[in-house]
């Protein structure tokens, strides 16, 4: 059994690189480096610069390596680039997706995990949402996401195929060994930014909105240790192994912190009381999310843990240094 991986040399999808070889599984890494870093891959992984896209490639890898299981994170992932040029996004989303999905069938897999959003809610306010909550996307990218769904569950539908769709709140930390965290130099998710912040790598941190109807002002979201999220993968894949049914199931702890919350935390952390400058909100940005994350614990039997934002903050501050290192 082969698990190919997309996008395998970017963020999350070299901590769930590392989570499988770890755990003895052969693994094929499928990335094109627009994003990602050929140095992120661990050298036990066979490693393949490419398009998740390419049927000719996909269907080449799944007959050489035997792939029986596909983990599908390639993507793009930054909410206002899909407002300002939707088109990219639905190709390099929604139309890249389908032909992966599309290889993969024709090659006999028959389980594939899929890399999705809590942004697939749109506004959902300050209670937990679970997932069946109304599905209303404020962005293109919350569409293009949710277009990948919609056709693995019409697939499964017509087939034999069996998926888990993962919805991510915001993921943020890095590998507890040090091994791996999110290298990309200018990186929109808020933890990583404050933490450049700190090191003077960014002059300032800017606060995107501190108006809206929150307990601050400023957007709650729900934070998840991407080790924790990469277990909730692997918990999936056994399920589905197993013979488990298809699954649509929310990523994240159950609770939010503000952002100013999380510049509080990423300042306790580095000790450095770094500029903060508020500024307008961000077109596609909603006031609060936070998951119902009930269902991947009851069923798949998930326990996080690293459930702890000072934590979350402490390895990615920790990783941030060994780039300033590596940058030095």
């Amino acid at each position: 059994m082969t698990v190919l991986v997309t996008g395998g040399a970017g963020y999350i999808g070299a901590h769930m690189t590392l989570a499988l070889l770890d755990a003895g599984e052969p693994v094929v890494v499928l990335d094109n480096l627009v994003t990602g870093f050929a140095s992120a891959v661990d050298r036990r992984a066979h490693f393949v610069n490419g398009n998740a896209g390419d049927m000719a490639l996909v269907s080449r890898l799944i007959a050489d390596y035997s792939v029986t299981d596909i983990i599908h994170f390639a993507g793009s992932v930054v909410v206002p680039d899909s407002v300002a040029d939707p088109l990219s996004y639905y190709a390099n989303n929604t139309a890249a997706s389908r032909n992966l999905i599309e290889a993969a069938h024709a090659g006999g897999v028959r389980r594939f995990i899929f890399s999705s959003t809590a942004a697939v809610y749109g506004m959902a306010g300050d209670e937990p949402v679970s997932e069946d909550a109304p599905l209303a996307p404020l962005s293109p990218y919350g569409r293009s996401k949710l277009m990948t769904e919609w056709m693995l569950a019409d697939l499964a539908a017509a087939s034999d195929l069996r998926f888990g769709v993962l919805r991510y709140f915001n993921v943020a930390g890095a590998d507890p060994q040090g091994r791996a965290g999110q290298s990309t130099a200018n990186a929109t998710h808020l933890i990583k930014a404050a933490c450049q912040a700190a090191l003077g790598v960014r002059e300032r941190l800017d606060i995107f909105g501190a108006d809206y109807p929150t307990r601050d002002g400023t957007c709650v979201r729900d934070y998840i240790h991407v080790t924790d999220l990469v277990s909730a993968h692997g918990v999936v894949l056994d399920h589905l192994r197993g013979g488990g049914a298809s699954v649509t199931l929310n990523c994240g702890y159950g609770r939010g912190a503000s952002v100013r919350e999380v510049v509080d935390t990423v300042k306790a952390v580095s000790g450095v009381d770094f500029e903060v400058r508020e500024t307008g909100r961000r077109p596609g940005d909603p006031a609060a999310i936070v998951a119902g994350a009930d269902r991947l614990k009851s069923e798949m039997g998930w326990t996080p843990e690293h459930d702890d934002l000072t934590g979350i903050v402490a390895s990615a501050w920790a990783w941030e240094r060994v780039l300033g290192t590596r940058s030095g």
